[in-house]
């Protein structure tokens, strides 16, 4: 114990704050300590400057690479969307306006891509979704070797999309392909996948699901083991089996994650441009020999890199863009109902 002769002799250092005084006051009042006292009134500015100045520093490269390779490629492919440009002058650009919008609304191959993009987003997406939710349900319950599990189903994600494609094209080729032989087992006569239209889609979504199934489940399963266990409990005590308490407990706690899987699973949809053109080979840009699967994306490609015609291609992407934007705008008001509903 300290006499009062000596705590009067050692006063409350910075450490160790007065009896009454708020905690941190020692350090500043920004909690991030004073400037340097005897070091010329330069010293303190240039602190101060720091403080200040450091935070900005530090997000700077974000928003400078940002504004490199995508601000100003989205701005200049806006301006070469109101020109007449094509891929061998790209110094010769005339003023063309809203023509290539117009051309675009009054063509065929653009509604046609259009409806390929959204049947086969459509057709990749509700499966793919409800297989993941499946998959994380049942990892959510405790199983021998989950991480390993949890490893296999994130390797298709972790597959290049090439070599995805390669191996599909040979299940479905028209000649020994597997799926084929399949069903001529069973008594169907084989389906030439590449040709038919139904088909065509169905092969390329089947890569989008086998590439992405096991990434969303892993997203649900994080999105699972996060909902408290009293729910189940009680769920248990009012006799709910676990197919109730899937129903009536996991997917009402999953809605903000279902919906931003859907969100970014039409994205990705919207912008789906490998599996077709790798699918389809000589003819991928095209889509297939009638244009049966050219998604956006693909006519893109083909206006711009293959016909040449950039003008055109800049219009499908703001177009692309466009439809990304209503796309959000949909999930900000599901958002804000499901908000509103809870």
């Amino acid at each position: 114990m300290t006499s009062p002769k000596q705590a009067l002799a050692h006063p409350a250092s910075s450490v160790e704050a007065a009896p009454g005084s708020q905690p941190g006051a020692a350090r500043g009042a920004d909690g991030r300590g004073t400037p340097p006292e005897g070091k010329g009134p330069w010293r303190s500015r240039l602190y101060r400057w720091d403080m200040k100045a450091s935070p900005y520093v530090f997000i700077a490269p974000f928003f400078v690479i940002f504004g490199a390779f995508s601000l100003v490629p989205l701005l200049y492919t806006a301006w070469y969307s109101l020109h007449d440009v094509q891929l061998s002058s790209l110094d010769t650009q005339t003023w063309a306006g809203l023509d290539n919008y117009k051309n675009l609304l009054s063509s065929d191959f653009f509604w046609n891509a259009l409806k390929n993009t959204f049947t086969i987003g459509l057709i990749s997406t509700v499966p793919q979704l409800m297989a993941a939710i499946g998959l994380a349900h049942m990892l959510n319950y405790r199983l021998r070797g989950s991480t390993v599990w949890r490893v296999v189903m994130l390797t298709p994600y972790a597959t290049s999309v090439a070599a995805a494609t390669l191996v599909f094209t040979l299940l479905y080729s028209w000649d020994g392909g597997m799926v084929n032989w399949l069903l001529d087992f069973v008594g169907i006569d084989p389906i030439n996948w590449r040709e038919s239209d139904w088909g065509s889609q169905f092969a390329v979504s089947s890569i989008v699901i086998w590439r992405w199934t096991g990434y969303n489940a892993l997203i649900y399963l994080a999105a699972m083991q996060a909902i408290p266990a009293d729910l189940y409990e009680s769920a248990a005590i009012d006799g709910a089996n676990r197919w109730q308490q899937f129903l009536h407990v996991t997917v009402p706690q999953l809605r903000p994650t279902i919906l931003f899987t859907v969100v970014v699973s039409t994205i990705g949809a919207t912008q789906l441009f490998g599996e077709p053109l790798l699918f389809g080979g000589v003819s991928g840009s095209k889509g297939g020999s009638e244009h049966q699967y050219q998604t956006l994306g693909l006519y893109m490609y083909d206006q711009g890199w293959i016909i040449g015609n950039l003008g055109k291609a800049s219009a499908i992407a703001w177009s692309m863009f466009l439809i990304l934007l209503i796309i959000a705008a949909i999930n900000l008001l599901v958002t804000r109902r499901l908000r509103k509903s809870q």
